[in-house]
């Protein structure tokens, strides 16, 4: 009997994830017209499930969601012809591309602290989905969004142009949520607080500079994905990003917040003395 509590238990916190996973996911920060947009941390409530109650449970609420993805862009089957496509734009772009998020709690017996475990599962299913994208981009979507020249490199960039953006915004949310939250344990309680006081700015600033390097390098990017002419998205234009400055700035951004996290070490250190 308790067994079976359990199980319905765990099946209800799965639909409120899914519905929550899908109601984060129609939040757009950015929207590409070929497949593909950064949201609000999306797939982090089914890393949730995945890192809760195992794989099993992890990977079918992730094909679940993959399921629903697909039929919230059923629009994008009509830039497809064959049956052979549109069953490889299932499959790569929503079925198996999202189904990896199963795999999320793949660190969470390896690595003890629950914000790392989280932080490096979010990366690790976020570059699985990225791996998919990219196949379907070099094979199916070759010669539609993608030029047949060069069809590879071009979607490794097409790609990486919104799950570079998603998986950092991903990793961010997965470390703090599993700083202040425990999932480890049947109910979710709240992680308690270190005895010493901290100073909460160091931590602000970090999230600032980061999120601000995000925003600028989104902005340049698909700044130069717009053909000046006739309006239309052109892949092609990736070509005069400047990959220098961008290199530049995120580079510069990334020193400070590493500065500014040893600064709060030290600080942390000083009061513990």
């Amino acid at each position: 009997m308790n067994e079976q509590v359990s199980k319905t238990r765990i099946l209800i916190e799965c639909a409120v994830m899914l519905a929550l996973a899908t109601a984060l996911s129609m939040i757009k920060l950015a929207d590409l017209p070929y497949g593909g947009s950064v949201t609000i941390a999306c797939m982090f409530p089914v890393v949730i499930i995945a890192y809760r109650h195992g794989m099993k449970w992890g990977l079918m609420t992730a094909f679940a969601m993959g399921l629903i993805q697909q039929l919230l862009g059923l629009n994008t089957l009509s830039y497809v012809t064959t049956w052979q496509s549109v069953l490889a734009v299932i499959l790569l772009d929503y079925i198996v591309a999202f189904a990896v998020i199963g795999f999320a709690g793949i660190f969470r017996k390896v690595i003890k602290n629950q914000a790392f475990a989280l932080l490096f599962g979010s990366l690790f299913i976020c570059a699985l989905r990225y791996a998919c994208h990219v196949i379907s981009g070099c094979t199916v979507w070759a010669g539609l969004s993608i030029p047949t020249k060069a069809a590879l490199s071009y979607s490794f960039i097409y790609n990486a142009t919104y799950m570079i953006p998603e998986t950092i915004v991903l990793m961010i949310v997965a470390f703090y949520v599993g700083s202040v939250l425990d999932f480890r344990n049947p109910t979710i309680t709240r992680i308690a607080a270190p005895t010493e006081k901290k100073n909460p700015v160091f931590g602000y600033l970090i999230g600032l500079v980061l999120s601000g390097a995000l925003v600028f390098d989104v902005a340049k990017i698909f700044g130069q994905l717009q053909n000046a002419s006739s309006g239309e998205f052109d892949i092609t234009g990736i070509k005069a990003v400047n990959w220098k400055l961008l290199a530049i700035v995120t580079g510069v951004c990334v020193i400070i917040a590493v500065i500014l996290f040893i600064a709060r070490s030290t600080s942390k250190s000083n009061n513990e003395q």
